[in-house]
């Protein structure tokens, strides 16, 4: 496994990294069904690196938060990355494994895997921090809520939420370069609450780790323009562009070619304003 330190990967970066999202699920809720078979998901994995991917996600179980995705056996789970995970390691790029168990981790981590997304945030599967800390491995820690909750003060919950993370993750030895915080937009939340953790993404930078922000075609883009998650770009980029302003260092997302291109051409004019000033 090639360790991914997150401090070294931005160095010299001017714009964040871009992470590829590869769903090897028939239920997802944005392209579910595409890539499940493996020779169209390892197709996907290198057009998603031509475009510019930083780093490749691949998830073998839908985790969105509405809607009916079954649950995935751990059995079934890495049935489905049996056949596509060795191939993408093997593109060279970096690889994280989409998952919240620590059995379906450990194997991805094996297989040369280097990031864990953990959509639980370490708290659900009790053996996960030990399998990233023994690994040397990187995680992504991802806020998330059993109930969604209007009256709560979303960037409140998220600063608990964390530091009860951070303090299971010191416990397994894994080190703050090793950690990234996501704020989870889209799960547990109301479309208000995650419009809020985009606009309010600096309270988290106290907490001394990158932040990396998943907006991509995500249903509170809907709530503010009424949209299918295929009709949802514009709003995904505009979502990106805002939170890389507000500080993030990766974005997650489905259409990498664009992306890539708004937030090159955005630094670009950044860049000519300071040089100007």
């Amino acid at each position: 496994m090639q360790l991914t330190n997150f401090d070294v990967m931005m160095l010299g970066r001017d714009c964040p990294l871009v992470m590829g999202i590869l769903n090897a699920t028939p239920d997802s809720f944005s392209d579910g069904g595409l890539f499940n078979a493996p020779q169209h998901a390892v197709a996907r994995a290198r057009s998603m690196i031509a475009e510019g991917a930083d780093i490749i996600d691949i998830g073998a179980e839908s985790t969105r938060p509405y809607g009916d995705a079954q649950p995935v056996s751990e059995e079934g789970e890495l049935q489905r990355l049996h056949e596509v995970l060795p191939h993408i390691v093997a593109l060279g790029v970096a690889v994280s494994i989409d998952t919240m168990k620590s059995r379906v981790a450990n194997w991805a981590l094996r297989q040369g895997a280097a990031i864990v997304n953990d959509v639980w945030g370490l708290q659900r599967d009790p053996n996960m921090a030990r399998v990233v800390g023994e690994s040397g491995a990187s995680v992504i820690v991802m806020h998330n809520r059993e109930v969604v909750d209007p009256s709560v003060e979303i960037v409140e919950d998220m600063l608990r939420f964390f530091d009860r993370s951070l303090t299971i993750a010191s416990s397994a030895g894994i080190t703050s370069s090793r950690i990234v915080l996501d704020p989870g937009i889209g799960f547990g939340k109301t479309p208000q609450q995650s419009i809020v953790a985009i606009a309010r993404l600096d309270a988290l930078h106290s907490l001394g780790c990158p932040v990396l922000v998943g907006a991509s075609r995500k249903r509170f883009i809907a709530s503010v323009t009424p949209s299918n998650p295929q009709q949802r770009l514009g709003g995904s980029l505009a979502a990106h562009l805002l939170a890389a302003q507000r500080g993030a260092k990766i974005v997650r997302v489905h259409d990498v070619a664009e992306t890539v291109q708004a937030l090159r051409v955005a630094t670009e004019i950044d860049n000519s304003v300071e040089e100007l000033s």
